[in-house]
């Protein structure tokens, strides 16, 4: 699955690595979470000692490993929640992420900071002292009460070894970065790509590879980081166990390689790290040859990120397996519906019972328009008819801290949104047959403005606005209808496809129509509303003229998209990818 010459490894998978039952956050608890730092308390909160305040009708509890008081509702000791479900004990403080990444509260109009090496989660005055790291924003408070004006106050608790990020990300702290397959190309392609990443909004690549000898990979990851460096575009390293061509101990010396590069992207000066797959390998050997080896030959902690879909029973479990280890987690198979055959919509529910898991750890939530691969090596479908749009309201809904778009090129899958080059999948007629002629770059209409809403901190799909005053957006259709000659027994999921065009566009106010065509017969009319607005519409039909037009309060039509390519009632061969075209 992860490469240009692709493993049928969809077929291992389990279907019940997507059908985990959700396990959603807590709801706030009055009168519990973390207290305030501040060496005076405020009105209606009383003082814990040691720069800390509670309100007043709640009991100071203290906890440890580096952590402030918590603020409990009764006389037990509430910790444990407070960690699960991050919170000030007023909502009139704000919740800042602090030194290790534990949570501390300022009150509105100050700002947070802590200080590497210091004994203390945070401290909270009205700017950054010199020295010191600005907190990570995670909630604003509702402001009630006057922030003292004297001179920063500190927590008093000792230092944690818990995770850096929050899975409830504050809006600056927010990422979002695109898969990249690292194949054969050349060094001026590699310039490309960083810049068409940078443009389409992105804030980096994460870098899949599953060799780390090939010079084909060394070259093309060498020539990555250089444009990388030269454009102010972040990268980390994505390391692909599925091949299982290297070991874990292989990791460090070859990651050293290249975070000394600016461009390699940190967390509180850790280097990133991610995986696809490694989570069938034990506990032991990710500290023992991945994370010690790096501490104690290179002197480097990472940030460790996997996605550790193939481990037994996931998602269930993970934290109690690789909580030593990991630093927060990717949910890849989560990006799209379950396997099955019949149509089915992307669920949240892994994503939900992963970040429950992770606590204040950090969370990549994977985001992916389909997966559609037909090659000799495996055939498989996921459904992709609105999966791009409900999984960003997804997104803005569970506010994680990273997103990982799947993918900038993996042409082998069909989910790439930006440059295929012909070096990377030369002599692979499959792949050549379902992608050649088959942008997707009309979705880049779509990402773009839903990366500025999500880092801005936007919570619904009505924030998610065009760059200007004009509608933009996309439609998408599969050019052969599902009832043609693509329902062999060997391609997987293929009952999970409908006769459909589908379209999402961001309207910057609700009186605009969108009209969709099929064949040039018109099959549905509705009308817009502020934001991402988008449809699946039933009826689409041999022939060609799909399209899809905006119209506005006067009866004007401003905005249309309209299909390259006809769709045809059957087919020899099977291309389920996507037409997509964006608006103009």
């Amino acid at each position: 699955m992860r490469s240009y010459t692709l493993l049928a490894l969809a077929s291992l998978l389990p279907e019940a690595l997507c059908a985990a039952h959700p396990r959603l956050r807590n709801r706030a608890v009055a009168n519990q979470g973390w207290s305030l730092v501040s060496a005076t308390c405020p009105a209606n909160s009383k003082s814990c000692g040691g720069s800390a305040c509670c309100p007043s009708s709640s009991n100071c509890q203290t906890t440890g490993n580096g952590e402030v008081m918590a603020c409990c509702p009764t006389t037990s000791n509430c910790r444990g929640s407070v960690e699960g479900n991050p919170t000030c004990a007023d909502p009139a403080w704000s919740l800042w992420k602090g030194q290790f990444g534990n949570g501390f509260c300022c009150q509105v109009g100050q700002v947070g900071a802590y200080r590497s090496g210091d004994a203390t989660a945070g401290v909270c005055g009205s700017s950054v002292p010199s020295g010191y790291t600005a907190a990570q924003l995670v909630t604003t408070g509702t402001g009630s009460g006057t922030p003292p004006s004297s001179t920063t106050s500190s927590s008093s608790s000792s230092t944690s070894s818990s995770a850096t990020s929050s899975s409830t990300g504050s809006p600056s702290g927010r990422k979002v970065f695109a898969h990249y397959m690292v194949g054969t190309m050349t060094q001026a392609e590699a310039v490309k790509d960083v810049q068409d990443a940078k443009n389409a909004g992105f804030d980096g690549f994460a870098l899949n590879t599953h060799t780390i000898t090939d010079s084909w990979a060394t070259d093309a990851i060498g020539w990555l980081f250089d444009a990388a460096d030269a454009n102010s575009f972040n990268l980390f390293i994505s390391f692909d166990m599925s091949w299982g061509i290297y070991q874990v101990a292989d990791i460090p010396a070859f990651l050293t390689k290249y975070t000394s590069h600016k461009s390699y992207y940190r967390v509180n000066n850790k280097p990133f790290v991610s995986t696809f797959w490694g989570g069938s390998k034990s506990s032991d050997e990710w500290n023992n040859n991945f994370r010690q080896v790096l501490q104690n030959s290179y002197g480097i902690t990472p940030f460790f990120v996997p996605s550790f879909d193939d481990m037994s029973g996931y998602p269930n479990g993970l934290v109690s397996k690789f909580g030593n280890v990991i630093d927060g987690a990717l949910s890849w198979e989560a990006a799209w519906p379950a396997p099955g055959n019949s149509p089915a919509s992307v669920s949240s529910a892994t994503d939900q019972n992963v970040m429950q898991q992770l606590g204040s750890k950090a969370y990549m939530m994977a985001l992916s328009p389909l997966q559609f691969k037909y090659s000799s090596d495996g055939k498989w479908y996921r459904s992709g008819e609105l999966n791009l749009p409900t999984r960003m309201e997804q997104i803005l809904s569970l506010k994680p801290q990273f997103v990982e778009f799947l993918t900038w090129n993996d042409a082998g899958e069909s989910h790439y949104i930006g440059n295929i080059f012909p070096e990377a999948i030369s002599g692979n007629t499959d792949i050549h047959a379902y992608t050649d002629g088959f942008s997707h770059v009309g979705w880049q209409q779509l990402v773009k403005p839903f990366i500025k809403a999500y880092t801005s901190g936007a919570t619904s799909a009505s924030q998610i606005l065009p760059p200007g005053n004009t509608p933009v957006g996309s439609l998408w259709y599969r050019t052969v209808l599902a009832g043609s000659s693509c329902t062999d027994s060997a391609f997987q999921n293929h009952g999970q496809a409908q006769d459909v065009i589908n379209f999402a566009v961001l309207l910057p106010s609700s009186s605009y129509t969108v009209k969709v065509y099929s064949n040039n017969n018109l099959i549905g009319t509705f009308p817009g509303t502020t934001g991402l607005f988008y449809k699946s519409v039933s009826g689409l039909q041999a022939g060609g003229n799909q399209r899809i037009e905006v119209w506005d309060s006067g009866n004007n039509k401003v905005a249309s998209a309209i299909g390259t390519k006809n769709v045809q009632a059957s087919s020899s061969g099977c291309n389920w990818n996507y037409e997509v075209v964006g608006l103009s």
